[in-house]
């Protein structure tokens, strides 16, 4: 996806674009039943008294005012219930929720049709026919409002809940691994170790700011290399947090000199999106991470919610069985990649170990049906996946006994714990280090 499809995405995914599209539709649907009555060729034996279409606008244009009023303080305090329960990285989500935003936009935008058509009835804008046309256009409204009443409704129920919140995190960390696993260099060529350091002369492009690498233009990175024909090298990774002198890549050496040349290095600098916060879409580990933070927020005695934390490590677990089983596929006969001529370095699945159990490990060591939990799911991954990906699951479960076994008291506990193994038959204090 190019920055500027990007771009308007996420303009598009706000609510008050949506708010005022619908505003603007409502508006415009009462000031063309004003307009329309010439155009009619029949009439209506029935007449419609102005007063009757106004009061029933004026039932809607206020109740449509306190429904919205009523609905962004549930919003405000399901914001508020997510980023405390489980974390303020997951509020992002639900800002971005459809169900969300088609309601609310409905209702402003039935508010601000029944004041616009109020105001046209009280100046006699509307014939006969028109005041027709109108009650129709009202009769149609009232239908989408109670629709959206029923959907907002059903969603109210769900909405801010940790269950639910933990589900839509989970589902965008699923999004960005399968996407990961689909194009594993975003679409580009495997930068290999031994091509990190790149030739002499080449262009370094530097991040020129700090804060996170939230996306990157591969489409525009790929015009740029083949209108160059070289290569480029890309040094780092969405979700990486970078300085000033941070490279982001290099540019095997070209021929173009001048204002050509800055052309291309103003291009390729553009190409790369940052921000202060990171972004689920291009980042794997982010979900994760995100992930863990639910999970480890469930840890402390004032919470007193283990079981939070058993269910997010069975979570983790799933998500990176995903993984393994994605790299240990048989790889399928090499296509040429969509975006030639520009190498990203891999995603290390040794990092994502980290981003979904390291700080489990650490603020549970002292909780033993965390611990066992953790333990098994750790030995049951190190199982799977490619020699790279059991080795990842090796360390991480090395690490969080040796946390445990400092943490806890009893040594009854540390029995137990370090009694599984990943040969569920063969009960062994050794450790896997």
């Amino acid at each position: 996806m190019t920055r500027w499809r990007r771009w308007a995405q996420e303009i598009a995914g706000r609510l008050w674009v949506r708010a005022a599209l619908y505003g603007l539709l409502g508006v415009a649907t009462a000031i063309i039943s004003a307009f329309a009555e010439p155009f009619l060729p029949w009439r209506f034996s029935t007449k419609l008294d102005a007063d009757a279409v106004s009061s029933v606008l004026n039932v809607i244009a206020s109740s449509m005012l306190a429904v919205t009023t009523f609905s962004l303080s549930v919003m405000t305090s399901a914001y508020g219930s997510a980023a405390s329960g489980a974390t303020p990285r997951a509020t992002k989500l639900l800002m971005n929720d459809r169900v969300t935003h088609g309601a609310l936009s409905t209702f402003i935008g039935s508010f601000l049709f029944s004041i616009v058509g109020i105001v046209m009835l009280k100046t006699g804008a509307y014939g006969d026919r028109g005041r027709v046309v109108l009650f129709a256009a009202t009769i149609l409204v009232i239908a989408l409002v109670v629709l959206a009443l029923l959907r907002w409704i059903d969603h109210l129920l769900k909405l801010g809940r940790l269950g639910e919140t933990t589900e839509r995190v989970e589902a965008a960390a699923r999004a960005a691994l399968e996407a990961r696993l689909k194009a594993p260099y975003l679409g580009g060529e495997r930068l290999k170790e031994e091509d990190r350091t790149p030739p002499a002369g080449s262009w370094e492009i530097r991040a020129g700011e700090v804060g996170y690498l939230r996306h990157v233009d591969m489409e525009e990175l790929a015009r740029i290399a083949a209108g160059t024909d070289r290569g480029i090298r890309l040094s780092v990774l969405p979700g990486a947090f970078v300085f000033p002198d941070t490279p982001l890549l290099w540019l095997e050496p070209p021929e173009e000199t001048g204002e050509r040349a800055e052309e291309i290095r103003s291009g390729l600098r553009a190409a790369f999106s940052f921000g202060l916060e990171r972004d689920y879409e291009q980042d794997p580990r982010f979900g994760l991470s995100v992930m863990s933070e639910i999970a480890t927020r469930a840890l402390p005695p004032t919470a007193n919610d283990p079981g939070t934390a058993i269910g997010m490590i069975g979570r983790l677990a799933a998500m990176l069985s995903l993984w393994g089983r994605g790299i240990a596929a048989a790889p399928a006969p090499e296509e040429a990649p969509a975006h030639p001529r520009v190498h990203v370095p891999p995603l290390r699945t040794a990092d994502l170990f980290d981003d979904a159990f390291m700080l489990i490990g650490r603020d549970g060591a002292g909780l033993i049906e965390v611990q066992l939990r953790l333990r098994k799911a750790l030995l049951g991954l190190s199982r799977m996946g490619d020699a790279e990906f059991q080795e990842a699951a090796r360390v991480q479960a090395a690490m969080a006994l040796e946390r445990a076994e400092a943490a806890l008291t009893l040594e009854e506990d540390r029995r137990r714990l370090s009694a599984v193994t990943s040969e569920p038959d063969l009960p062994s204090r050794a450790s896997l280090r």
